[in-house]
């Protein structure tokens, strides 16, 4: 008995000791949130490094264009997302008119549609030289002195340029909750004489506020991180001024205090969400989830209802998509030249090689943690937290906040082997892949991280006893039964970031190595030159690219109801 009670005891004391002390897959957790938190504590560090008269040339001058710029910019990209993003959600979901499930996926195509490109798209079409002041022209018989136009590269149409392409995520998260509502607390609205307008703002739109802000605030730091259609624009923000300060007046230490300013905004938004939210919490009060009663619109209905739908669809995928085949076909000689197969495959090489090692770093992440107990610790939350706080970092504070750090190690390095071997390293880490990947993989781990944890909580513990039971453990546990059971999610993963990277600007525009070009690139420097014909073959490459997810998020986002498996299998049987 004296044996079978020592023996007994062994696991207990094994167990304390590692409820005690730190597991590895904490410490790597640590480690990793550390390292990925590199760029965002060396740009609020340097806010406390003096920059000369430089920071006082910009706060009397440019810095208040900064700021009101940036700020009714958000504001205005919001509005616009808000309408349109909840409204054909809602339109979707719950109404019953012509064409509704074809704009139930058709509204995600611009999503596939990068912001910048929609804008030398646009601009081609409506500048004074372009098809539609032109057929004007000769038509009427007008001179430029004879009528009005609006100006499309103004702080209005920068704004309606993000918000085209920026709706999606609104729509996307405001869908889905709307599905996932229960359709018991729509009809005790019916029941009470609610309509459906009452009943959108008085029962839906709550429940939904939630998703809803979650998807305004993706949006949000979208916007504020862009760089190619504020630029093209000619409209001041934070992050053309950070570029501008970096590289027009040689000046880092501005540069990362002006990034420190645009965090702040970032963080503001976040925190002002969290505030606004407070304890409150958005149940659904049954479990039951039957099929949902669409209201029936009249003519005049559905006919608003038709073109509520189709018009974000048509002017922010259709008429730039089909402008793009036209100039594309039309110049194929001068777009698809010897170079454009050197620019996809070092597009589609860096893109794929991030999205690789960003879904290799999530899954070793979730994986050691749910190895150690089966949930991570609180700790180990809060480090997976800061480690995928890079996505709400914009791109070119990512890239301010990479290169001070790489440039001091490759300086450092290169002063000691030439003091002491008389030998020069050159740039070992800025200007070089590493830093360009590192930059990638902090920027979207979220992404990653957030889908593979989704995949792994369908992974119950009775499957890992049951693996366990068969002799199946360690790395071949992780080979033989998780990633078999969540490879959807890894091939979700894989594709967001892959597409993400691809249409990524200012942090390449910045990080990357001297001579490598990419679709983004070409895009945005042949534009910058006016020549916006030659930015049509690598602004399409990006397009027809980013589809393929979009296809398979509009699937995901149809059977996310609740019992909508359950009533599949009852049509089946």
């Amino acid at each position: 008995m004296a044996v079978l009670e020592f023996e007994n005891q062994q696991p207990l004391i094994r167990q304390g000791r590692r409820r005690t002390g730190m597991s590895a897959a904490t410490v790597l957790v640590l480690l990793t949130a550390l390292v990925l938190s590199i760029p965002v504590l060396v740009v609020f560090g340097y806010v406390f490094v003096p920059a000369g008269d430089v920071w006082a040339h910009l706060a009397s001058t440019v810095l208040p264009v900064y700021l009101f710029n940036t700020l009714f910019l958000g504001l205005g990209v919001a509005a616009v997302v808000l309408v349109i993003g909840v409204g054909t959600a809602w339109l979707v979901t719950m109404c019953e008119f012509p064409g509704r499930q074809l704009f139930s996926w058709a509204l995600f195509l611009p999503l596939a549609m990068p912001a910048y490109i929609i804008a030398y798209t646009y601009t081609g079409m409506l500048d004074f030289a372009g098809p539609v002041q032109t057929v004007l022209r000769e038509t009427f018989g007008w001179s430029r002195a004879d009528y009005w136009f609006p100006a499309i590269r103004t702080l209005g149409g920068a704004i309606t340029m993000l918000g085209l392409v920026l709706y999606p995520y609104v729509y996307l998260v405001s869908r889905t909750a709307f599905l996932e509502q229960s359709i018991c607390a729509l009809e005790v609205g019916r029941t009470l004489g609610r309509g459906p307008w009452r009943g959108f703002f008085s029962i839906a739109l709550p429940l939904a506020r939630p998703a809803i802000v979650t998807g305004l605030a993706l949006a949000m730091m979208e916007t504020l991180s862009d760089f190619g259609t504020v630029q093209f624009f000619a409209v001041d923000t934070f992050t053309t001024g950070i570029y501008r300060t970096w590289f027009g007046l040689g000046e880092p230490a501005a540069a990362a205090q002006l990034a420190a300013v645009l965090m702040l905004f970032v963080f503001s938004l976040i925190l002002i969400e969290r505030f606004n939210r407070g304890k409150r919490k958005f149940h659904q009060a049954t479990g039951r989830y039957q099929k949902i009663t669409r209201y029936r619109l009249g003519r005049g209905r559905q006919l608003l209802a038709i073109l509520a739908c189709a018009l974000p669809v048509f002017f922010g995928f259709l008429l730039p998509t089909g402008w793009l085949v036209k100039d594309s076909y039309a110049h194929f000689d001068i777009i698809f030249n010897a170079r454009f197969p050197v620019l996809v495959l070092n597009s589609v090489g860096v893109a794929l090689l991030a999205a690789i090692l960003s879904l290799l770093l999530a899954l070793v992440l979730i994986y050691g943690l749910r190895r150690e107990r089966g949930a991570p610790s609180r700790t180990e939350q809060g480090a997976l937290r800061i480690a995928s706080m890079g996505y709400a970092v914009p791109g070119p504070v990512l890239a301010v906040g990479i290169l001070l750090p790489f440039g001091f190690i490759d300086n450092t390095i290169d002063h000691w082997m030439r003091e002491t071997v008389g030998i020069s390293t050159g740039l070992l880490l800025s200007g070089t892949m590493t830093a360009l990947l590192f930059a990638y993989i902090v920027r979207f781990l979220a992404i990653s991280l957030n889908t593979v944890e989704a995949g792994a909580d369908t992974i119950t513990p009775n499957m890992d006893r049951a693996a366990r039971t068969l002799g199946v453990t360690g790395l071949g546990k992780l080979t033989r039964v998780h990633i078999p059971i969540i490879s959807g999610s890894l091939m979700t993963a894989l594709l967001l970031v892959f597409v993400d990277v691809m249409k990524e600007l200012p942090a390449t525009l910045v990080l990357r190595p001297f001579g490598f070009n990419t679709l983004a690139i070409q895009a945005y420097e042949m534009a910058s030159d006016e020549r916006l014909i030659d930015a049509a073959g690598p602004s399409l490459a990006i397009v027809i690219v980013g589809i393929l997810p979009v296809i398979i998020l509009s699937r995901a986002i149809a059977r996310s109801r609740p019992g909508q498996k359950l009533q599949a299998d009852r049509r089946m049987s």
